[in-house]
């Protein structure tokens, strides 16, 4: 059989591999804060007896885009956006400390703050949870201030402040559920340089139009590599035949 073949198929399915990443930046499109994920294609020579004289495409991850997104203004107290680098420290799924640029807050009827996909926003202590409130406010370092139910209306307090973090992007890994994590696995310090604005979210960062341009393109070296593998079998039917009128 001819090992063509397997090159063919191999550059298939990383191209297939590369498109999911692609469809998965163009699903979120309007997500808040997503950054970007980025596919790079190597050669892997193909070794055994002889010379290597077949090459793989093999899709590689490239890393997490972090460019800024397009800030929008929203003109809610609980929508929040980091100013340039940094992060908002959050509780993930798993329980473990990790960090996002969503900044579309919320408060529970039973005073805990959270992202709008339910994550609880960290303090340095931990979760933060605030006192039932008629009005509550978020300065640039991340303060809450909150006036609580029943209190004069300039009894305003200050009950905790979100964890901002901004560690080496280099450092950091984006986890299946889209948060970042410590390579190391360690918690971030708190940064006190990092600011946020109340009022304005952070749109994603992916390019709609070098998103779908990409696709295209990936769609196009897929029917390549199908045709490759077409024309391989054709070739290989063919050397047959001949052999067996011989």
């Amino acid at each position: 059989m001819d090992r063509g073949l397997y090159v063919a198929m191999t550059g298939a399915k990383q191209i297939m591999q590369a498109q999911a990443v692609n469809n998965h930046n163009i699903a979120n499109l309007s997500t808040i804060g997503f950054r970007a994920d980025a596919v790079s294609f190597d050669s892997a020579p193909i070794y055994g007896p002889g010379y290597a004289t077949r090459v793989n495409a093999v899709a590689g991850d490239a890393g997490t885009d972090f460019s800024s997104g397009t800030m929008e203004s929203t003109g809610r107290d609980l929508d929040i956006a980091v100013n340039g680098n940094g992060f908002i420290a959050v509780r993930g799924t798993d329980g473990k400390e990790a960090y996002t640029r969503a900044g579309d807050l919320r408060v529970t009827p039973a005073g805990a703050v959270t992202t709008a996909s339910g994550l609880a926003v960290l303090s340095e202590s931990g979760p933060l949870v605030i006192p039932p409130s008629t009005q509550v406010s978020i300065g640039s370092d991340g303060t809450i201030s909150v006036l609580p139910q029943g209190s004069q209306p300039l009894a305003v307090t200050q009950v905790d402040r979100i964890k901002l973090v901004n560690p080496p992007t280099k450092d950091l890994q984006k986890g299946d559920d889209g948060l970042l994590r410590l390579k190391s696995g360690a918690k971030a310090k708190t940064d006190d340089t990092v600011s946020v604005t109340s009022g304005l979210l952070e749109s994603s960062n992916v390019n709609a139009a070098q998103s779908l341009i990409s696709m295209i393109e990936l769609q196009r070296l897929y029917e390549f590599q199908i045709k490759s593998l077409n024309s391989t079998d054709t070739n290989e039917q063919s050397a047959e035949r001949l052999m067996l009128t011989q």
